[in-house]
This record gives structure tokens, C-alpha cells and sequence, in this order.
């Protein structure tokens, strides 16, 4: 029997999540400023998008762009924001706390984990900056988190492959291991095919050419706007086909921020 793939959109509008959803993704990362790799969407946003589909959707928690080595202070955002996460419905959060040695920060992401009980808790791509990832993976396990999303310690999933295949066996099924940085409609087959991994992660988004605002048709501009891309509903679609099929179309050839 085939194994089944299931796939992580990362929107950071309402008009992709909708879009996600209409296109057969399985559930949403919700996040905003994705130009600095993501920050907690504001609250209205979460409300909304919640409302709005009905696929789980995970919202991050990451209070500001930059390290992942939080004060007290930041801290304190970060157990409101999971608690304004948890209110507005969410069915999951990602998180990722480190401590100033590179090490997983094992006690105060159990809190967080223990403060968005009994939603899911995934520990995002801030395990990609811890130096011995044998050892951090057991650390995030140890924090309670239910999903592991990571590139490998790599700057794209494909070149992390080999590296989230030994995760995945290191895990054993005591944490979902899901793969994403960099994935595309040009590489997920590939990827699937190498880390083994049930849950591929990617954003899909067209970027944006500065020098050229209008390059995409009017009907898929959101009212929402983005200034990072568009998610179009025929990549969502081509994305599960893939994941369903397995056989690409080669003359498919769209470019992807990440």
C-alpha cells in the first residue's frame, strides 16, 4: 500500500489559507512576516483564519524575528500569545526555544507545551540551530512537543534528505518528524522519497518581483494583501497531486520563495 503524505501549508493570509484549504492541503501553519521567517499572526488574524477553514490550523509563536534565545520578558509574550492561540480555537502551536549554548531550552518549551495542552505542539525549524541534532531531537521529545519540523540543520530540505532520515529513525514514532524548509512542487517528491517522513511542510508561494508588483493575474490577488507572494490554488492542487500520485508534470516549472 502507499504510504500516505500529508502536507503543512504555511500561510500567512487569510486568502492563503483559504486557498490551502480549497486546494486539498491537510492542515495550516498560520504566521506572519514570512520575509523574516515568521512571527506570531496577530489575533484578529488567528480569529479570523480559524473561522474561516475548517483544516487544523497550528499557530506560530515566535514573538520577534532574529535568535530564538528569549528574555523573561519575551518569555511572558510567548506563554500570551499561546494562551490568545488557545482561545482563539487553534489546534495547534509551533514553538522553539534555545538556550545561549545552541541546547534546546527543555524547561521553559515544557511549559509552553504544558500551557497549550491539549493542543498539538510542534518544535519549528529553531532545532536547525542546535549543533548536535541526535541529541536535541531527544531533548525535544523530553519537552512534550508531538511534532518535530526541521530541514536537517540544512538550508533546504533536499540538501537536509539523509540528515531528517536519521531523525526519523532516531524517533521511532515517539515524535512526528516533519520535513520543511525549501520544499517545492519541484523537489517533494524527492524529499518524501529520501527522509521517509509522513508530514512535508512548505509555504508555496510565488514570490513577488519588486521590480515588477503586478506579475501575477488580478484574480489571484488577495484582498489581504502579501507583500512577500501569493499561494496559488493550482500549486495546492499540483502539490497533493503529487503527494497522491507520485508522478510529476514536467512542464511545471513555477519558482518558490522557499
Amino acid at each position: 500500500m502507499k504510504k500516505s503524505i500529508l502536507f503543512e501549508l504555511c500561510a500567512e493570509s487569510l486568502q492563503s489559507a483559504i486557498t490551502a484549504e480549497a486546494g486539498g492541503a491537510n492542515r495550516l501553519e498560520l504566521c506572519g512576516q514570512l520575509s523574516i521567517s515568521g512571527i506570531t499572526p496577530d489575533v484578529a488574524l488567528m480569529a479570523d483564519t480559524i473561522r474561516a477553514v475548517s483544516i487544523p490550523v497550528h499557530v506560530l509563536i515566535r514573538p520577534r524575528g532574529g535568535d530564538f534565545v528569549y528574555t523573561d520578558e519575551e518569555f511572558a509574550v510567548i506563554q500570551q500569545q499561546t494562551l490568545q492561540a488557545k482561545a482563539a480555537g487553534a489546534a495547534g502551536v509551533a514553538i522553539g526555544l534555545l538556550l545561549s549554548n545552541g541546547r534546546i531550552d527543555v524547561k521553559r518549551t515544557r511549559e509552553i507545551a504544558e500551557l497549550a495542552s491539549p493542543l498539538n505542539v510542534t518544535f519549528h525549524r529553531a532545532f536547525d540551530e542546535t549543533t548536535l541534532q541526535s541529541s536535541a531531537l531527544e531533548d525535544v521529545i523530553q519537552t512534550g512537543a508531538n511534532c518535530l519540523l526541521t530541514s536537517g540543520g540544512q538550508p533546504n530540505v533536499l540538501q537536509g534528505a539523509d540528515q531528517i532520515a536519521s531523525l526519523h529513525r532516531q524517533a521511532d514514532g515517539r515524535i512526528t518528524v516533519m520535513a520543511g524548509g525549501g520544499l517545492s512542487l519541484v523537489n517533494m517528491l524527492e524529499v518524501a522519497r529520501r527522509t521517509g517522513v509522513s508530514y512535508l511542510h512548505g509555504s508555496l508561494i510565488r514570490k513577488r518581483s519588486s521590480s515588477s508588483p503586478s506579475s501575477f493575474p488580478v484574480d489571484h490577488v488577495a484582498a489581504d494583501f502579501s507583500p512577500f507572494g501569493e499561494v496559488l490554488l493550482e500549486d495546492v492542487k499540483e502539490a497533493i497531486r503529487l503527494l497522491n500520485d507520485g508522478s510529476p508534470k514536467k512542464h511545471l516549472k513555477p519558482q518558490f520563495a522557499h
